[in-house]
């Protein structure tokens, strides 16, 4: 874990600090986190649809799940991630016409009716444009977005990786931007999808903290510490920190979005 947490620093600092030699970002390691891809997979009737993990910018499906996606293949779902869009740099609108084939991927591999999506900073985001403008709507039931960034970001990291040509959906993500008008322009939560939102007061690439959040009747917004105050997780830790996971589980496991009344144990795992 110590490596990985080595690993999330060092995206992090070259999302917040980018400089003319950081021109492109390495390539994906391509290999599927523990518990996830197993392409023979069948959903059973405890959980119908299959789980697919969206990574954020920079990240990967190698990195990004290996607390996630063990947890849900152990309690029983069918466990799908992908890597995208050169570690999530690319256009937005060519990031989720990929996540669209892989989602018609999973459907068909797995025999399912819909899927349900976990998805970290951009990868919270992204899928609803797939929801909105590519016809995903009909095929999702539950989307999870850990610090996503809905309505953009302040962090002046966005607009200085995209000035270096490192980072087309950087800019995208930037507060105001063409790209988030058209997305929350109207219906932020279009069809019969179920919305959570889990954000952490101390998300420092999310800015600010509140700009996660969606507006909607099937939607629920979660902020970590309103139940566990000492809960310290920031915008990369979220895919490990065990108080999300938590609410992923109590999302995926009911009819609707996350119960707002849900009460997790905040004890790590």
């Amino acid at each position: 874990m110590r490596g990985v947490g080595a690993l999330l620093a060092v995206l992090a600092l070259t999302f917040a600090c980018a400089t003319p030699a950081a021109a492109a970002p390495l390539p994906s390691p391509g290999i599927s986190p523990p518990g996830a891809n197993d392409w023979s997979c069948r959903p059973g009737s405890a959980h119908p649809y299959p789980v697919v993990l969206v990574h954020g910018t920079f990240g990967d499906m190698t990195v990004s799940w290996n607390l996630i996606a063990p947890r849900l293949k152990q309690a029983g779902y069918c466990v799908f991630a992908l890597d995208y869009g050169h570690r999530g740099t690319d256009p937005i609108k060519r990031s989720a016409a990929e996540l669209r084939a892989f989602v018609d991927r999973v459907l068909a591999a797995t025999g399912a009716r819909k899927v349900s999506m976990v998805g970290h900073s951009q990868g919270g985001m992204m899928p609803r444009y797939y929801l909105k403008f590519l016809g995903g709507a009909g095929k999702v039931d539950d989307l999870i977005g850990l610090s996503p960034s809905n309505h953009g970001t302040s962090n002046p990291g966005a607009l200085l990786l995209d000035g270096v040509g490192a980072c087309d959906s950087c800019a995208q993500q930037a507060t105001g931007s063409a790209f988030i008008t058209k997305l929350n322009a109207g219906d932020e939560t279009p069809g019969q999808v179920s919305y959570t939102v889990v954000q952490t007061r101390y998300d420092e690439v999310v800015i600010p903290y509140t700009s996660a959040f969606l507006a909607g009747a099937n939607t629920t917004n979660v902020l970590l510490q309103t139940r566990c105050p000492l809960d310290v997780s920031e915008h990369l830790s979220i895919i490990y920190d065990a108080i999300a996971l938590r609410w992923i589980v109590n999302a995926l496991g009911r009819g609707g979005p996350a119960d707002p009344g849900f009460r997790p144990s905040c004890l790590p795992l």
